[in-house]
């Protein structure tokens, strides 16, 4: 800067207008160049935070897929023997051979367990709520993205409307039938069943009558298809779930 300093000095002193301008301008240009070049630095080291923010985001949101593909694995064959079972049992009904098959329908009961995927969203709904969720918007991991939360919505209430309609039969039935033996059967050790005086036939009686109540097989025969219904959206999701994960391995590796 004392170089240009002196430079202008000179030429104030030869009055040599014209170069003076010449100069003047020429200083002008090389400042503006300098805080473009700042600038473009700047921005550069900006857009550089912003990459490893968002790549950040994109490990946990991997992560959280990761976990719900596990669960969605676990529920499918769950799920899947369930409805197995319950199959068996709406054939034994429409060929009346239920009371040669007591124990499928004593095990066909577990349609009754309230099974629930419950996702994990906390990445994604992080960056949502961040500044970098537009370094994706309109890509093809944005699109995947919202398919697969939509799917995780449809799954919710497929899953609510039946649970929410075993656990009213079940209510249901708890008020036409005293169930003290076959929640007996079902939970106490057997160890602890045989020194009792009710006798395993009692129980068996009691599972024959409890089974043949209407509402216990309206929740078998729904579940023996609308299984089947649920585990396609399992397998859906996790094929998103799987393509999320290969965009953002190909993000991250960048």
């Amino acid at each position: 800067m004392k170089l240009f300093r002196r430079i202008r000095h000179k030429l104030i002193l030869d009055n040599k207008k014209a170069q003076y301008l010449k100069y003047a301008l020429g200083e002008v240009v090389l400042v503006v160049i300098g805080i473009l070049i700042a600038l473009q630095i700047n921005n550069w080291n900006e857009s550089r935070k912003g990459d490893m923010a968002l790549k950040e985001f994109l490990v946990k949101i991997k992560s959280n897929t990761l976990e719900d593909i596990h669960e969605l694995d676990s529920l499918t064959t769950g799920r899947r023997q369930i409805a197995e079972l319950c199959k068996k049992a709406r054939t034994s009904i429409l060929n009346k051979t239920e009371e040669e098959n007591t124990m499928l329908f004593m095990s066909s009961g577990w349609a009754f367990i309230d099974l629930y995927f419950s996702p994990s969203i906390a990445g994604y709904e992080a960056l949502k709520n961040s500044n970098y969720y537009g370094k994706i918007n309109n890509t093809a991991l944005d699109s995947l993205l919202t398919r697969y939360h939509t799917i995780i919505g449809e799954i919710a209430l497929n899953e609510k409307s039946y649970n929410e309609y075993a656990k009213s039969q079940e209510a249901y039935l708890s008020t036409q039938f005293d169930r003290s033996l076959v929640l007996a059967y079902a939970f106490v050790p057997p160890d602890s069943l045989n020194i009792r005086a009710t006798k395993e036939s009692e129980y068996y009686t009691d599972f024959k009558k409890y089974t043949s109540f209407p509402a216990y097989r309206n929740v078998i025969s729904l579940a023996a298809w609308q299984f089947d219904t649920m585990i396609h959206r399992y397998t859906e999701l996790k094929d998103v779930g799987l393509s999320i994960i290969k965009e953002i391995d190909t993000i991250i590796e960048d």
